[in-house]
C-alpha cells in the first residue's frame, strides 16, 4: 500500500482541561483533494496548524509526507505549500516581486510567469500587493502557496472575498493541481466549494471526527429525504396531511417517497384548480447533512 500524504492515529490536543482534538483518526491519499469541514472551535485549525508544524500534540501519531511536522524538518517544509486564512506578503512589492522572492526559498520552484498565469495574476504581475483587490489578494496568497512547487497544499479558505466567476476559476485552478498528482488539504466553510472538489471530506465536531467519505457517501448514509418546494397564490390552502410547512406564499414539505408524494400533491392541485408555482423538488444537500451532525455533536457535548 502507497504512504498516506496525511496521516492520524489518535491525534490529541489540550489547552490545560479544554480537549480542543480528542483522539482523531485521519488518513489524506495522495493525489487527493480532501476537504476539511468543521464549525468555529471545532478543533478545525488546530488539526491543521499541527499538520503544518505550527502547533505541537498533546498525544498521537502524526504523518505528513513521511515526516513528522513536530520536527521542524525542512526537507518537509520544502515540499508544502500552505494559503492562511489572512495575506501576510509584504503589501509594497510587486506581485512578480512577491512570487519570485517566494520561490527563491524553495530548491526546486515552479517559474514564476507560469504560477501568474496559473492563478490569473498576469495581467497584475507588476501592480503592487496594496492597490490589489480583496479577491486579487487572495490569489496572490494562492500563488505564494504554488511558488515552491510543492507536493502538499494546505488551502485554508482559499477563495474568500472571491466573487463567483473568481471562485470558479480558482476551482479549476485546484482541480489541475490535483490532475497533475498534488495532494490539496483543503479547509472551507463553502459546502458547495468542498462538494465541487473534494474526492472524500471529513466533519469535526467538538474535536471528534464525526462523519468522513465522499459528498455523496455522506448525503446518502442518512435518510433519503427530498424537499419539495412551491408557491401558493394567496387565499388557497394546502390540506394538513401534506405535512409542509408554509411561510406566506412559500410551501416547502419533506418526504422519503417523492414520486408519490409529487403524485398526490399535482393531483390534488389538479383537483383544486391550483396552481403549484416554483415547483421545485431536491434532495438532501451535503450543507443539510453538515448542519445535522454538527448539531448532533453540539447537543451531545452538552448533556
Amino acid at each position: 500500500m502507497n504512504e498516506p500524504a496525511i496521516e492520524l492515529r489518535g491525534l490529541r490536543k489540550s489547552y490545560g482541561s479544554i480537549e480542543a482534538v480528542r483522539g482523531i483518526d485521519l488518513r489524506v491519499e495522495r493525489g487527493e483533494v480532501f476537504a476539511w469541514l468543521g464549525p468555529n472551535g471545532a478543533g478545525k485549525t488546530t488539526t491543521v496548524e499541527i499538520l503544518e508544524g505550527h502547533r505541537s500534540r498533546s498525544g498521537g501519531e502524526v504523518s505528513v509526507l513521511g515526516h513528522d511536522p513536530g520536527r521542524n524538518d525542512r526537507a518537509l517544509k520544502e515540499r508544502m505549500g500552505i494559503v492562511l486564512q489572512q495575506t501576510g506578503v509584504d503589501q509594497y512589492l510587486t506581485v512578480r516581486e512577491v512570487v519570485r522572492m517566494v520561490a527563491g526559498y524553495y530548491p526546486r520552484p515552479r517559474d514564476v510567469t507560469e504560477v501568474l498565469e496559473l492563478t490569473g495574476l498576469a495581467g497584475q504581475a507588476d501592480r503592487r500587493v496594496k492597490q490589489l483587490s480583496g479577491g486579487q489578494k487572495r490569489r496572490v496568497d494562492l500563488a505564494v502557496a504554488l511558488a515552491g512547487d510543492p507536493e502538499l497544499l494546505f488551502l485554508d479558505e482559499p477563495t474568500t472575498g472571491f466573487d463567483p466567476s473568481a471562485r470558479r476559476q480558482a476551482w479549476e485552478t485546484i482541480r489541475g493541481l490535483a490532475e497533475l498528482g498534488k495532494t490539496v488539504f483543503l479547509t472551507t466553510h463553502f459546502m458547495d466549494e468542498a462538494q465541487a472538489l473534494a474526492n472524500r471530506l471529513a466533519i469535526i465536531a467538538d474535536g471528534s471526527i464525526v462523519a468522513s467519505g465522499s459528498a455523496d457517501e455522506l448525503i446518502d448514509a442518512g435518510s433519503a429525504v427530498s424537499r419539495i418546494r412551491f408557491r401558493l397564490a394567496d387565499g388557497i390552502v394546502l390540506p394538513d396531511r401534506f405535512g409542509a410547512r408554509r411561510e406566506a406564499s412559500a410551501c416547502e414539505l419533506e418526504t422519503d417517497a417523492p414520486t408519490r408524494a409529487l403524485h398526490e400533491l399535482t393531483k390534488w392541485a389538479l383537483d383544486a384548480d391550483a396552481e403549484l408555482l416554483d415547483l421545485e423538488v431536491s434532495r438532501r444537500s451535503l450543507e443539510d447533512v453538515y448542519l445535522q451532525l454538527t448539531a448532533d455533536a453540539g447537543a451531545a457535548a452538552a448533556e
